[in-house]
């Protein structure tokens, strides 16, 4: 089998110029229209075919290898983010208040690099690649409108990755377990008994109970869930009251649940509402959860992992592997590892030298350019170890 590495040195230009492009045209959600384009051309210029997918962004590609064998699955996300860019980079987005805070033009840009060394090596191939460039991450929305259109109906394995910029470019975050935290969206309300605010004591101030609420549902780590168990509980908006004299009615808020565990993430309901309900009542008012199940948790299989570490191995060797450490943010990737197995990365993108230093969704993220070569050589390697596991 070809030297992934040595055959990737000719599109290191290529691949560079392709990333600069996309950072300087980033498209939010579902409107990444000059993204699927360039994709699609590139590709197409590959001879790999576009299958049509019935959707209007986003484009899924397949390279036929020269022998029978599995068909693998490698993913990138498209889209961009509602936020004005504030980097000091030569490439630095064109588009006002939209740029690509979350660092998805590295990943589009590494599967890119995956489809060009791919492409060339075809006649070496034992099976299939499929490439997945998939919209509207940034909503949760892509890769389940995806997997409804039959995406992974042909698919045995699927792979993919994200930068981090908490792990040095040059190397790959390679976790066994739980990667990313399943995210699922609640929405509380709390009622009361509406009235004036210099007599309180005839209303029931949902304010005030929705205080109460807030702090108790803290509680749920250690006093209802084991605190060697991982939860999040994170109240994002509060709505209640118009006017500063007036006792309101009803407070309505909204928020997210993270968990790692499937055990703790079915009981969260239950536990929530609970809790909710019981501390309304102490103030005399009613509280109701509303819970939905939105993303399942990453988790990282062990036969993955151990084809995951080889495959970094075998470009960048055992220097290349980073450990790092778990987040409760959450991927959609997720979506498609329910219907077949595969692997997350974290793509090293950090490099303090360079400032590229700042979190994901923040107006200064910049990753560094170096790890463009590494994501896209660590997926072709590891579409070509997977395709050799499944012909030995």
């Amino acid at each position: 089998m070809a030297n992934i590495k040595e055959v990737s040195k000719k599109y290191e230009g290529q691949i560079l110029e392709f990333f600069k492009d996309l950072h300087m045209h980033p498209e939010l959600s579902f409107k990444e229209f000059r993204t699927t384009q360039k994709i699609k051309d590139l590709l197409i210029s590959l001879g790999i075919e576009i299958i049509d997918m019935g959707i209007e962004t986003g484009v899924v590609g397949l390279l036929k290898g020269k022998y029978d064998g599995p068909t693998v699955a490698l993913r990138a996300d498209i889209d961009a983010l509602p936020i004005l860019e504030e980097t000091d980079v030569e490439y630095k987005s064109t588009v006002d208040g939209v740029m690509h805070a979350c660092g998805h033009d590295t990943h589009t840009t590494s599967l890119i690099g995956a489809a060009l060394i791919l492409s060339e090596i075809r006649d070496e191939l034992h099976g299939n690649v499929k490439f997945i460039f998939q919209p509207a991450e940034e909503k949760n929305a892509g890769a389940k409108m995806l997997v409804e259109a039959g995406v992974m109906d042909d698919v045995d394995a699927i792979f993919g990755l994200h930068n981090h910029p908490d792990v040095p470019a040059g190397k790959m975050g390679v976790k066994l377990g739980g990667l990313m935290a399943a995210v699922d969206t609640i929405w509380i309300d709390v009622y009361g008994k509406g009235g004036h605010g210099g007599i309180p004591q005839k209303t029931i101030d949902p304010i005030v109970a929705t205080s109460g609420v807030i702090q108790g549902i803290q509680t749920i780590v250690s006093r209802n869930i084991s605190p060697i168990d991982s939860v999040v509980v994170s109240i994002g908006t509060i709505e209640g009251g118009t006017a500063n004299n007036v006792i309101c009615e009803h407070v309505h808020m909204s928020g997210t649940v993270r968990t790692f565990s499937k055990e703790t993430r079915e009981k969260m309901p239950e536990i929530l509402s609970q809790k909710v309900e019981d501390i309304a009542r102490g103030y005399g008012a009613t509280g109701k959860v509303t819970y939905r199940f939105d993303l399942p948790a990453v988790i990282n299989e062990r036969d993955m992992y151990d084809l995951a570490c080889q495959s970094v191995r075998d470009v960048y060797g055992d220097e290349g592997i980073f450990d790092p450490t778990p987040t409760t943010g959450g991927e959609d990737f997720s979506i498609f590892t329910e219907k077949k197995p595969g692997f997350f990365y974290w793509l090293g993108s950090g490099n303090p030298e360079k400032g590229c230093v700042n979190q994901w969704h923040s107006p200064k993220f910049k990753a560094d350019t170096d790890c463009l070569m590494v994501g896209a050589n660590v997926l072709a390697q590891t579409a070509v170890n997977y395709m050799l596991k499944c012909t030995k």
